[in-house]
C-alpha cells in the first residue's frame, strides 16, 4: 500500500512539473488566443497524464513520454504557423467578417456553425446590444467577435476631442494583501522607509492595514485599506 501512495505521488509530482515546463515552452498565446485547436490539445495533454498517473499499468516513463511527444506535436505546429504564412488558414483558421456596413453575413454565419442567438451574445460580451450599432463585424480564430460602430455612435478619442497629448506612465504595484513588493519600490528607485513614510503621512499606520496600493507618475498613490 505504501509502494503505491509513494508511486503516485512521484507520478503526480513528475507530471505536474512536466505540464508546467511543456505550458512555459509553448508559450502564452495557449490562453490568450485560445482557438479550438489549442482547446482541444491542451484538453488531450491534461487527459494523457491523467491516464498515465492513474493507469497501474502505465509507469513513470510513460507519463514523460506521453508529454513529451504530444507538447512537441503541438510546438512544431506553433513552429509553422510563425515560419510558414500559408499554413496559418488550414491550421489557425482565417477571421470571417460576419457583419458588413451594417448588414449580417448569413452565409459567413452558417459556414462559422454560429447562430443569430450567439451572434447577439458574442456582441453584448463587447458592449453593443444593437446590431444597429455596428458597421463592421469580425469573428476572430479564438471565437471572439470584435467590431467598430457606425461612425454616429463610436467613441470619440482625444485626437477627436482636441485634447492635446500626455504622457502616458504604468502604474507600480507597491503593497497587495499587506505586504510590500520589492520590485515595485525597484522600479521607483524607493525603499521601504520612504513607503512607511508616505503612508503615515497619509493617516495608515502601516502596509499592514493595506489591502491595495499603487503609485503612478502624476497621479501619486491609489490606496485601498482593508
Amino acid at each position: 500500500m505504501n509502494t503505491n501512495f509513494l508511486s503516485l505521488t512521484l507520478e503526480l509530482f513528475v507530471g505536474f512539473f512536466a505540464l508546467l515546463v511543456m505550458t512555459k515552452v509553448l508559450g502564452k498565446n495557449q490562453i490568450t488566443q485560445l482557438t479550438p485547436f489549442d482547446f482541444i490539445s491542451a484538453l488531450v495533454l491534461g487527459e494523457l497524464v491523467g491516464n498515465a498517473i492513474y493507469d497501474k499499468d502505465i509507469g513513470l516513463h510513460y507519463v514523460l513520454y506521453a508529454v513529451v511527444v504530444w507538447g512537441l506535436l503541438i510546438y512544431t505546429i506553433e513552429m509553422i504557423t510563425q515560419k510558414i504564412r500559408e499554413s496559418r488558414p488550414w491550421l489557425e483558421g482565417t477571421p470571417s467578417l460576419i457583419i458588413s456596413k451594417g448588414q449580417i453575413q448569413y452565409e459567413e454565419l452558417k459556414k462559422n456553425k454560429l447562430d443569430l442567438d450567439q451572434l447577439l451574445h458574442l456582441l453584448r460580451d463587447k458592449g453593443v446590444f444593437s446590431v444597429r450599432e455596428v458597421e463592421y463585424g469580425i469573428l476572430e480564430t479564438n471565437g471572439a467577435v470584435n467590431v467598430m460602430r457606425k461612425q454616429p455612435i463610436d467613441y470619440p478619442t482625444n485626437r477627436d476631442l482636441h485634447i492635446p497629448p500626455q504622457p502616458v506612465h504604468l502604474p507600480v504595484l507597491l503593497i497587495q494583501d499587506g505586504e510590500i513588493i520589492e520590485e515595485g519600490l525597484a522600479k521607483l528607485k524607493q525603499d521601504k522607509a520612504w513607503l512607511t513614510n508616505e503612508l503615515f503621512r497619509l493617516g495608515i499606520p502601516g502596509p499592514t492595514h493595506v489591502f491595495f496600493a499603487e503609485w503612478q507618475e502624476g497621479e501619486g498613490f491609489e490606496i485601498q485599506t482593508y
